[in-house]
């Protein structure tokens, strides 16, 4: 569904990617992982619009969009999911979902419906009149993630999902991942804990110094000798 191509980007003469390549399918969970300044964040950003590639391209659904500006690839279906708070910290949980919901539906009925749904599906009822600003990370967390589904994404992008946020948090997170893979929702995901995005991952690419060095599930990256040297150590050993 989504095709990222040979992409590469350089700043100052120093190549922060170097031909990167990957896909995520409808209903799957991919994952971006890699040491710090490897160029995991640079990828997010050149694939939701926020910076260019040198080389390669991006397709959604068979369409190139690397020429698109940000807005257009929103409207057709790439969500960017940055790991600073983008809910309104002013406006509670119910405003925050009805604001988003008035800007994708027309009829007051499917507007009333989406926040009704939403407040039961990711159990935010006890939450829906707290504010932003009054919110765990994790609570926050998960209604970003239902107002997002009010545009129907078909691929979400989410920047360290997990930061910030305590155990508990993280399974209902996992939970709610698992939610929009039913929904048919290809989901790219980096994060820090690599232990709870690789046991989410249908399948994670391994970056460092600009490149993808390995590509798999769960299994096969932790038992590749280099991703251990370069990455995850004795971490499974």
């Amino acid at each position: 569904m989504l095709k990222i191509k040979d992409i590469t980007k350089s700043i100052k003469d120093k190549k922060i990617l170097n031909k990167i390549s990957f896909s995520v399918s409808k209903g799957q969970v991919y994952g971006l992982l890699g040491p710090n300044g490897a160029g995991k964040t640079t990828t997010f950003y050149i694939i939701a619009g926020l910076a260019t590639s040198e080389t390669g391209k991006i397709c959604l659904l068979d369409k190139d969009i690397s020429d698109l500006p940000m807005h257009k690839r929103s409207i057709m279906g790439i969500k960017y999911l940055p790991q600073e708070p983008s809910i309104f910290q002013g406006l509670t949980v119910y405003e925050n979902l009805k604001g988003l919901a008035e800007l994708s539906f027309n009829d007051k009925n499917d507007i009333k419906k989406f926040i009704e749904k939403s407040i039961e599906e990711f159990g935010l009822s006890e939450i829906s009149n707290l504010k932003g600003r009054q919110l765990s990370g994790g609570q926050r967390r998960k209604v970003e993630i239902a107002r997002t589904l009010a545009a129907e994404p078909k691929v979400i992008l989410m920047d360290e999902p997990f930061a910030g946020i305590d155990p508990i948090a993280i399974e209902e997170i996992k939970i709610v991942l698992k939610k929009l893979v039913k929904k048919d929702i290809g989901i790219l995901i980096t994060d820090h804990n690599v232990r709870e995005t690789l046991e989410i991952c249908n399948k994670a690419a391994i970056i460092n110094n600009g490149e993808i060095i390995a590509e798999g599930d769960k299994k096969e990256l932790i038992t590749n000798k280099l991703v251990k040297k370069v990455y995850l150590g004795n971490m499974y050993s």
